[in-house]
């Protein structure tokens, strides 16, 4: 069955293959000049005839039915994890003649989905036709395919004719991005080498003691600003300005890509470390992503782009870990030697079964002692991510 099948698709997409319908008239055809031959009766010579000629008619009509359409292919913009992609495909028919009943199929990738499927009724002469449509999305990723495949049997339907077409395609799916409303990991990493980010924290709210000067209220300024003293002297609302800290304070989130991972840990792992990115970046900091394939990195795009692209085991093509305070996600509790003063952990402990197939032995408390020698989090799988990520961090 699968060599028969296979010499179809060969036909088909070198040249044409029958129908059932066409096989069906074929052995009609082949009936009556075996009865003409067998009673010398003229009519029947004449039928099968006509049923050859038909038959040769049928085959030549969809390969020239196929030629002069041309396929592009509008860009799909990036989308996030449970999100539609928007494809959009043009078909321009470049001949005099319309294009009738042409069989169209978007063959992506198998780990977005299924081949995309439909039916185009006609394209008119020297006209064009649009199909869009989605496509729901479940995992991260970049997914590239190249391939259209039309196929048509018009106009008689006794033979199939199939011709792929190369239109290029990436789609870019994000990974979930948290809305954290807090996240201590990032909010007190470096504390212990940088003492001035508390004192730092206190004057964003501070209303006395740090005033630089005072100037006329603006609209918008918050009402806790106002100097009441001086405003009743001058008659008019007057603003404190404050002395502004600008000793800044970097934070690195290193997704410890190089090593092998559980997939759905790493898929976590990735969702954590674009969650703490982009709180890191609503509270004004610093940040940046590390991971083995591309280094260091900034720039919301560009993060987006790597944690989507990125693969657990993948070769470390990146400037080594930076010796910098920074959060590290890993599934490898020996990872966490060596890392730099100040800097958080979040360790997804792997299971059981799979320590026991790597080591060749039992899992021992060594992991325990390394994941304990670090500020940080130990995720547990029975509970929400988010929910963790928020929570006050133990040792």
């Amino acid at each position: 069955m699968r060599t028969y099948r296979g010499l179809i698709d060969w036909l088909e997409t070198r040249w044409v293959a029958p129908a059932y319908s066409g096989w069906l008239l074929g052995g009609l055809g082949l009936f009556f000049f075996a009865a003409a031959t067998n009673t010398m009766a003229g009519w029947l010579y004449v039928i099968s005839g006509v049923i050859f000629a038909l038959l040769a008619i049928a085959a030549v009509l969809p390969k020239r039915s196929l030629r002069e359409v041309q396929v592009s292919r509008k860009p799909i913009s990036p989308v996030s994890v449970g999100e539609m992609l928007t494809m959009n495909l043009r078909f321009e028919n470049l001949t005099h003649q319309p294009k009738t009943l042409i069989e169209v199929r978007d063959l992506l990738p198998q780990r977005l989905a299924s081949p995309a499927e439909t039916s185009i009724e006609v394209i008119p002469a020297r006209g064009l036709y649009d199909w869009v449509y989605t496509q729901p999305t479940q995992r991260r990723g970049l997914y590239r395919w190249h391939t259209v495949s039309l196929r048509t049997a018009t106009p008689l339907g006794l033979f199939w004719c199939r011709q792929q077409q190369s239109v290029k395609a990436t789609a870019t799916v994000y990974p979930t991005v948290l809305p954290l409303a807090k996240c201590p990991l990032v909010d007190n990493i470096g504390q212990a080498v940088n003492p001035q980010v508390q004192h730092h924290r206190r004057e964003l709210g501070a209303t006395e003691g740090v005033t630089q000067s005072l100037r006329p209220y603006r609209w918008g300024d918050p009402i806790r600003l106002v100097h009441w003293r001086t405003s009743a002297r001058y008659g008019e609302l007057r603003v404190r300005e404050l002395e502004v800290y600008t000793g800044g304070r970097e934070v690195v989130i290193g997704l410890d890509s190089a090593i092998a991972w559980d997939p759905e840990d790493f898929e976590q792992a990735v969702i954590a470390a674009a969650s703490l990115y982009f709180y890191a970046v609503r509270q004004d900091l610093e940040v940046s992503l590390w991971t083995a394939g591309t280094g260091l990195l900034r720039g919301e795009q560009a993060v987006l782009l790597t944690l989507a692209g990125t693969q657990a085991g993948e070769e470390s093509r990146g400037d080594r870990r930076p010796q910098l305070p920074l959060i590290w996600l890993s599934q490898s509790a020996e990872s966490f030697q060596g890392l730099p003063e100040g800097s958080q952990r979040i360790f997804w402990p792997p299971s059981p079964q799979a320590t026991a197939t790597q080591s060749g032995a039992p899992p021992s408390g060594l992991s325990n002692s390394l994941s304990n020698s670090i500020d940080g989090l130990t995720i547990q799988p029975d509970q929400p991510l988010q929910i963790q990520l928020q929570a006050a961090q133990g040792r």
